[in-house]
């Protein structure tokens, strides 16, 4: 047997392996893409990024969550893949000071702590054991290591291998819980050439995510597609600086692929007694920007069934249904709606005018169609209604 070694990056691997394997190492393994001091700012924008309207949006939402709670005396807010914090900063920057004065910050990342972030923030690698309040994982799942299939000249969907290079070949069927997330989620026709990527890891993590909330949401943010809309060939790549370029497990690329959000909609109620084992947190951030515009189906919003589950203490607590929305009626319902300033505005007060001329092209980038605004938002509530449900008005 062959020792492995690193050499300047991820430990070297004797011959190819699951998609999966391949990409944890590279992404999250010693001298993987995510450990690098630049941080993901250095190579890609997300929503994050792209604006300080969506942290104020996201501060918006907390406000809602906290009211649903009855303001509790402690109310926690957690960045999931807090990349260097830009995010959990900016929401609690944004709060109002009631509120800031009980808010706790928890950015979950394997990278280490920034230099001069803000002492509220707790800076962990793990997730807190339970959370009142609102945990968002923006650009998440989708860095979620996960295999890949693809149909053979039989009709039969293997497993592909790949190698440190990024070179492929197929390996054995697919078979026990993958094949059933397969013939569930991601139905293959028996057609040579077509891909998936089995999602059940990113299932479980969203699920060992959700079971820390004690009472409150959840969300997920990501590129995503559903059932009827998945892609024939999937969707890996790679994203290096930018610019889109073929995922090579080696770690000097983002190895991303959207997400089956329908599939992690159904994993905390649809998950079994066994099926408790905790997906390590991984920092998650997708490559934004020209280059990369992502093809994401517009969501119909649709909402999975509600029931009981039980916390990572045995709590049985009440899951309202989730939901499936875009970001962009997300971030309607938050008040960010890209609508320009009145023109007479111009002659009054020049200054406000360009401010918010300048706001509204952010908050249009953040919702635009065929861009930012077709991301799915993920929403799981936990003991509290649903706060961007539409109240009935008096």
């Amino acid at each position: 047997m062959t020792d492995e070694t690193t050499v300047g990056g991820p430990r070297e691997n004797s011959g190819p392996r699951g998609w999966g394997a391949a990409a944890g190492e590279a992404l999250y393994g010693p001298g993987g893409f995510y450990r690098r001091p630049e941080g993901p700012a250095g190579h890609f924008r997300t929503s994050v990024h792209a604006s300080p309207l969506f942290a104020r949006a996201v501060a918006r939402l907390l406000c809602r969550v906290d009211a649903a709670l009855g303001r509790p005396a402690v109310l926690d807010f957690v960045d999931m893949g807090a990349g260097r914090g830009e995010l959990v900063s900016g929401v609690l920057a944004a709060l109002p000071a009631d509120v800031a004065a009980r808010a706790r910050g928890h950015a979950v990342e394997i990278a280490d702590r920034p230099a001069g972030l803000d002492e509220r923030i707790t800076w962990r690698s793990e997730l807190p054991d339970a959370v009142t309040g609102l945990l968002f994982a923006n650009e998440w799942l989708d860095n979620v290591p996960v295999d890949v299939v693809e149909v053979d000249s039989a009709g039969v969907p293997r497993l592909v291998l790949v190698a440190r290079d990024g070179s492929e070949r197929l390996g054995e069927p697919v078979a026990g819980a993958q094949a059933d997330w397969l013939a569930r989620w991601w139905p293959l026709p028996a057609e040579e050439g077509l891909r998936a990527e089995i999602g059940l890891p990113r299932d479980l993590a969203w699920a060992s995510a959700v079971d820390r909330v004690v009472r409150g949401l959840a969300v997920a943010v990501d590129y995503a597609h559903t059932l009827d809309t998945r892609p024939p060939f999937g969707t890996l790549t790679g994203f290096r600086e930018g610019r889109e370029t073929p995922p090579v497990p080696d770690g000097s690329c983002d190895i991303t692929a959207h997400v089956a959000l329908d599939a992690c909609a159904a994993g905390p109620e649809a998950r079994t007694p066994s099926d408790t084992t905790r997906t390590p947190p991984a920092p998650a951030h997708s490559p934004l920007g020209p280059e990369a515009t992502p093809a994401t189906p517009a969501y119909v919003p649709s909402r999975a069934p509600s029931g009981t589950a039980r916390g990572t203490d045995g709590t049985a607590r009440e899951l309202s249904g989730a939901r499936l929305l875009t970001q962009r009626a997300a971030l309607h319902a938050l008040g960010v709606t890209g609508a320009r300033p009145p023109l007479a505005l111009a002659s009054t007060d020049p200054s406000a005018y360009v401010r918010a001329l300048t706001s509204a092209g952010e908050a249009a980038e953040l919702t635009a169609p065929g861009g930012l605004g077709d991301f799915g938002w993920l929403l799981q509530p936990v003991g509290i209604p649903d706060p961007l449900e539409p109240q009935p008005q008096p």
